[in-house]
């Protein structure tokens, strides 16, 4: 069927959302407490969103349970992120995070409690006060499952304020008007019915998360798909810092489910096989408590010299029953039955089988700290997409720089999803009319969805869906070297290649998943090119971008941010734009670079 021959209904909204976790709710409620019109298109219902698996908290310097302030946070974030992270962003992020975290609570998020009534808080690795003399409990929780406490509160309130939710359409491409380039809304199908909608915007932002299913084993959900990314890219953004993938250390081994850093905030600890608590090794201040890229490093190098567990010697364990039951019950019972069910363990009794699992993308859409798309043009490195939003960990406002501390990616969320919702209530009045778009507009996101419908290549999707993701555990994952990232460059290139031949069995537009898989792949894919390339091109280890060719940080050639654009014949084109290193306020001093130990 030819572009022209699909009949496409139109709507038009202040703003457009797309994705509807934390950061799209966030910035939905924000937008509509503010009056304007919002649409938020979502794949999947709300409350199924990837935040409801967010287990161990959210941080927020109140000091409830012991000595705290936003600056020891913002010391942390930075120190966290191995100073790739953007200072006046962070800044802004760990100031915020205080009135953030109160508001949540005021909108009903039922945090658990300290004996006088105040939000409990846990410690959490990287987390400290008085620069990294002592730990800090900074992590505001609700039991271990805060993502879902937060996600379903937010929901109800966005309900509160008649968001208007397109729930199971999923959005294919990015709209531009042809004559500026300008982003003017985004073409979806409705799963439901097969039909096809435009909907136009004064602004499009993205909340569709990251992209970890690019890998193998991941903790993200299967709807992880980098949708905005791909969308982003296919409208000509440079995405950055793809190379920086966190790998959580402990996800149950063999199934990747992860096990929140929470559990060793409550004192749980890991140990090889000879029983010995080898953190003290890596990082003896800290020890379990460390920053993720170091605990996950440190449990590849203890694999890799012969101490692993198991048959095959290739996984750790992490020890709870010292907690006792009553703690465990009481704080952790979300994780108990999920080592129940996917590790058949009782944590009373037995140790959980664990593994570095890809679990955070660092990297995503570069933007401003109000959600503002930037990129960079000629001398300006950061100029400002006019009606181009990103939120959440699609965004890359790098508050995390090389490497995320836990709880900040909820903060993330909360903090920027407000600030996007604040930025676009200045820009954009209630009700602007449209100007008019060129009638030929749709037929670029038309064309290629007729295509993709209609391919009758001779490959699966779901065995180039696997080929892709071996590559990127195999040559991409803890640690890397120029040999592993030269051959995954020409691996994930050819894989690329690969998906001009693949097969969709049937072109029904209805509840069709081999469709909807496939975009999902070309989306991960244009994404996993950029994160090898990337990472093929950064001769330096920096947080979660660990070398082992190169295993020191080189501040004086690459403290900077990687630009990445993938065209449609999956070539790269790298560029660099410059750490934001001076903070907000003029009264906070700039964090200079220092070794990153623990």
């Amino acid at each position: 069927m030819p572009a022209e021959a699909y009949k496409v209904e139109k709507h038009q909204y202040d703003v457009v959302i797309v994705g509807a976790g934390g950061a799209g709710l966030r910035v939905a409620l924000g937008l509509a407490a503010a009056g304007l019109s919002v649409a938020c298109v979502t794949k999947v219902f709300p409350t199924r969103s990837h935040t409801v698996a967010a287990q161990g908290g959210i941080a927020a310097a109140l000091g409830n349970m012991g000595e705290d302030d936003w600056r020891y946070h913002f010391y942390d974030t930075v120190k966290g992120g191995d100073w790739l992270g953007d200072q006046d962003a962070i800044e802004y992020m760990c100031r915020e995070a205080i009135p953030a975290v109160i508001e949540l609570e005021h909108f009903g998020v039922p945090f658990s409690r300290t004996e006088d009534g105040h939000i409990y808080q846990r410690p959490f690795g990287g987390h400290t006060v008085r620069h990294g003399e002592a730990l800090a409990q900074r992590s505001c929780a609700a039991a271990d499952r805060t993502g879902h406490a937060i996600l379903h509160t937010l929901y109800t309130q966005a309900l509160k304020h008649k968001v208007k939710f397109f729930v199971e359409y999923f959005v294919t491409d990015l709209v531009t008007d042809p004559r500026t380039g300008d982003v003017a809304g985004a073409l979806a199908i409705n799963l439901t019915e097969g039909s096809v909608h435009f909907f136009r915007g004064h602004a499009v932002i993205l909340a569709t998360g990251g992209y970890g299913r690019t890998y193998f084993s991941s903790t993200s959900a299967h709807t992880c798909t980098g949708d905005g990314g791909g969308m982003a890219l296919r409208a000509g953004v440079a995405l950055q810092d793809l190379e920086f993938v966190q790998f959580h250390p402990t996800g149950i081994y063999g199934s990747g489910c992860l096990i929140t850093e929470g559990v060793r905030g409550e004192g749980g600890y890991l140990t090889n096989a000879d029983g010995e608590r080898f953190m003290e090794r890596y990082a003896p201040h800290v020890k379990d408590l460390a920053s993720r890229d170091v605990v996950s490093r440190a449990i590849t190098v203890e694999i890799r010299e012969g101490r692993g567990v198991g048959e095959h010697k290739d996984h750790v364990l992490l020890n709870l029953a010292h907690l006792g039951s009553d703690t465990l019950h009481e704080r952790l019972p979300g994780i108990s039955e999920t080592a129940r069910i996917f590790a058949g363990v009782d944590v009373t009794k037995e140790p959980i089988p664990v593994l570095p699992t890809a679990h955070y993308c660092m990297g995503g859409i570069p933007t401003n700290m109000y959600g503002q798309v930037v990129q960079k043009v000629g001398s300006d490195n950061d100029h400002i997409m006019p009606g181009l939003f990103a939120i959440g960990e699609a965004a890359c406002v790098s508050v995390h720089g090389a490497n995320r501390l836990g709880t900040n990616s909820l903060l993330d969320l909360i903090v920027f999803g407000r600030a996007a919702a604040q930025r676009c209530a200045e820009l954009i009045k209630p009700n602007t009319p449209f100007a008019g778009l060129p009638t030929d507009a749709l037929d670029p996101a038309l064309a290629r969805l007729d295509k993709v419908r209609h391919a009758k290549g001779g490959t699966p999707t779901a065995q180039l869906r696997e080929k892709m993701q071996r590559t990127m555990q195999n040559d991409a994952a803890v640690f890397r070297t120029a040999e592993t990232l030269q051959q995954g460059c020409e691996r994930i290139d050819a894989i690329y290649a690969q998906f001009e031949d693949v097969h969709v069995s049937d072109p029904s537009l209805i509840w069709n998943s081999d469709l909807i898989e496939s975009f999902e792949l070309d989306n991960l894919l244009v994404q996993a090119v950029g994160t090898m390339h990337s990472a093929a091109a950064r001769p330096e280890t920096r947080g979660a971008h660990a070398r082992d060719d190169f295993p020191e940080r080189d501040d004086v050639n690459w403290m900077k941010h990687t630009l990445v654009k993938v065209d449609d014949k999956g070539r790269c084109t790298l560029d660099y734009r410059p750490v934001h290193m001076q903070p907000l306020d003029d009264e906070v001093e700039t964090i200079p670079p220092a070794k990153r130990v623990y």
